[in-house]
Order: structure tokens, then C-alpha cells, then sequence
């Protein structure tokens, strides 16, 4: 009888929800390799980065100094942050009026805050002549590395590229007369390349849209499919860099594995794929390494004694796509450079009469 009521009572007390319930564990990191956890193997023995992965973030590429001077935030910090540029990305997508001539007060508002949390943002989306939000995926969290909140990509201590050496030149800009013809343009607007450093290396979010890979493995070689352009960089696994001087788009990439870690080594950039105006000797040497069932760890560091005084770079972690690469059709229904190109022919008729005219007086 004692046994029955016991057990009666037990089987009230759940019922009722007052059950005492077991302690809640913690939710885990996914961002920290666990104890235990052992990296798999594809089936010719590599440690298995394959498959499809996306970089997008709302962290910068260089740290913001007028939010933060710090390398790291806190777990509030970045909530709070999150939460500002979510609401301002879905105050931006909401409908406009077809019959305003100016952005509203309030579109104005959230501008502000989506550009204070990313300048570079601007450029992208939301300002005159850039996507609407519709049309990108910039990311919604701040970047997490090991348990920890990043402010930047950059791993400088202070979040910036370093300075050059004296009498060292910036990034070249457009040749002088960027309308004579398509092969001013750039890469990225003919359809070469993707914009931004999506291909790398080094690999980075672009701020704006498809920042999507494929990594596919085969026991010679790593190839990392782009979203962008569709751009496919192929990593060999054998051999050394190529001495016949071609620089090829991307460079020139050989790797090897240290244990888990995929080492990629880059050099022989062609100069219209230069970083921050280095490009001939320019080295940059990638690190990918799988820290847990979903995130990709990767590390860069760029190079080039003739450039700067040391070596610097960054680190952010991969996180799954969801879904697959499709095809990126880069010209697809493209009217801008054949336009850019047409005006820059009617500006050389009309310059061709003012000065037919002159010499007629």
C-alpha cells in the first residue's frame, strides 16, 4: 500500500508540472572545439572540411572604433547590437511610398543606424545607388571566434591594417579615363571576378550578398566554389608554385595538412587582384580548420616585406549554408556596362562637333 501511495503521489506531482526537473545543462558553443570531439576523416584519410559554408557576418572587416575600442564584446554588447541592426534591416525592408521623391524621416533614422554600425554598409545597400535590402544577405550576428564576440575580422591590436612603409604607394585607383573602354572597368563589373575579396584570398564577407561556398576535396587537390561569379579556386595538394611567371586570377595556391588543419599558401596575385595596394610580392597564407560539427575555423595572414614591416591578418569562423550554391548569372539582363560605354562614345561625338564648330569659326 505505502509502495502505491508513493507512487501515486509521484505520478500527481508531474502531472501537475512540479516534478523536480533535472539541473538544465548548458547550451554548447559550438564555436569551441568540445572535449572528445574528434574531426572526421573523408574517405581517403583528410580531415573533412567539404561542403557548403557561408561567412556572412555584420562584424567588420576592420573594428569601428566609434562604437567600440575593444578587440572583443560582451555577450550583451553583441545581443544588443544584433538586435539594433536586425530591426534596422527590417525597418529598411518594409514597404516605401511609390510616390515619395525623397527618403522619409524615418527611412532617414534607419540609415543612420544601419551605417552606424557598418560605414562601409552604405555602399552596398540602403544609400543612393545601392541594393535594396531585399536583395542582400549582410548577416544578422556579430562573428563569435572561440566563445568570443569580435568587433573585427582583424586581429590587429587595434583592429585596422597596419601602416605601410614610408614612400610605399595606397591601392592603385581606375586608369584615368574609365569610360574609354571595358577593359578599364572592373573585374567585378565584367563579370571576371567577384567583387569585394569574396575569391580572396584572403576570403571575405562582402558585406552585402553571397557569401556562400563549396569546398569539394579529392586527394590531389581542395577546390572552394564561390557564390560570387561563381569563381572556383583550386588548391593543389602536390607540388610547389608554378615558375613559369603566369599569374593567374586568385594566385597561385598549394597546401598542405598539419593534423587537421588545411595550410594554403598563395602568391603570384595578378596586380588586378592587389590587396590594399600590394600585389607583386604580396603572400597571403590561409588556415582552415573544422573546430566543431558546424563551424569552419579560418585564419589569413597577409604578407609582403615590401608593403609592411611585419606579418598581420584576421580570423572569423564558417558557419553552414543552408542550402546549396546555385548558378550566378552575372550578366543576365546586364544593361549598365554596355550604357557606361555608349555614353562615353556620344560624349566623344559631342566633344568631335564643339570642336568641328570651333574650327569652322
Amino acid at each position: 500500500m505505502r509502495r502505491i501511495l508513493i507512487l501515486a503521489l509521484g505520478t500527481a506531482l508531474c502531472s501537475a508540472g512540479l516534478a523536480l526537473a533535472a539541473p538544465a545543462k548548458a547550451p554548447v558553443d559550438p564555436t569551441i572545439a568540445q572535449p572528445g570531439w574528434v574531426t572526421p576523416k573523408t574517405a581517403f584519410g583528410q580531415p573533412d572540411l567539404s561542403g557548403y559554408w557561408s561567412n556572412a557576418t555584420m562584424t567588420p572587416l576592420t573594428r569601428n572604433t566609434k562604437l567600440t575600442d575593444k578587440a572583443t564584446l560582451s555577450p550583451l554588447e553583441a545581443r544588443a547590437a544584433e538586435k539594433v541592426w536586425g530591426d534596422a534591416l527590417a525597418a529598411a525592408d518594409s514597404p516605401t511610398d511609390a510616390n515619395a521623391t525623397a527618403p522619409s524621416a524615418q527611412e532617414k533614422a534607419t540609415q543612420e543606424k544601419l551605417f552606424a554600425l557598418r560605414p562601409d554598409f552604405a555602399a552596398a545597400g540602403g544609400d543612393v545607388g545601392g541594393y535594396n535590402v531585399f536583395w542582400i544577405d549582410p548577416g544578422t550576428h556579430v562573428m563569435e571566434v572561440n566563445g568570443q564576440f569580435r568587433s573585427s575580422i582583424l586581429t590587429t591590436p587595434n583592429g585596422q591594417p597596419p601602416a605601410r612603409r614610408a614612400g610605399v604607394a595606397g591601392a592603385g585607383g581606375f586608369p584615368r579615363d574609365i569610360y574609354d573602354s571595358y577593359e578599364n572597368r572592373g573585374v567585378g563589373e565584367r563579370c571576371i571576378m567577384g567583387f569585394g575579396r569574396n575569391a580572396g584570398p584572403p576570403m571575405l564577407p562582402n558585406g552585402y550578398y553571397n557569401n556562400d561556398y563549396y569546398i569539394i576535396q579529392t586527394p590531389d587537390s581542395v577546390a572552394i566554389q564561390v557564390e560570387m561569379i561563381q569563381d572556383t579556386r583550386i588548391v593543389r595538394l602536390k607540388g610547389g608554385h608554378r615558375t613559369d611567371g603566369l599569374r593567374t586570377w586568385m594566385g597561385d595556391s598549394i597546401g598542405h595538412f598539419e593534423g587537421d588543419t588545411l595550410v594554403v599558401e598563395t602568391t603570384n596575385f595578378p596586380e588586378q587582384q592587389g590587396f590594399m595596394g600590394s600585389w607583386k610580392h604580396l603572400k597571403v597564407t590561409e588556415r582552415f580548420t573544422r573546430v566543431s560539427p558546424s563551424r569552419l575555423n579560418y585564419q589569413f595572414q597577409i604578407e609582403d616585406p615590401d608593403t609592411w614591416d611585419k606579418p598581420w591578418g584576421g580570423e572569423y569562423d564558417f558557419a553552414p549554408m543552408h542550402g546549396i550554391v546555385y548558378e550566378y548569372a552575372c550578366h543576365e539582363g546586364n544593361y549598365a556596362l554596355p550604357s557606361i560605354l555608349a555614353g562615353a562614345r556620344r560624349k566623344e561625338q559631342e566633344a568631335a562637333g564643339v570642336a568641328a564648330k570651333s574650327g569652322g569659326n
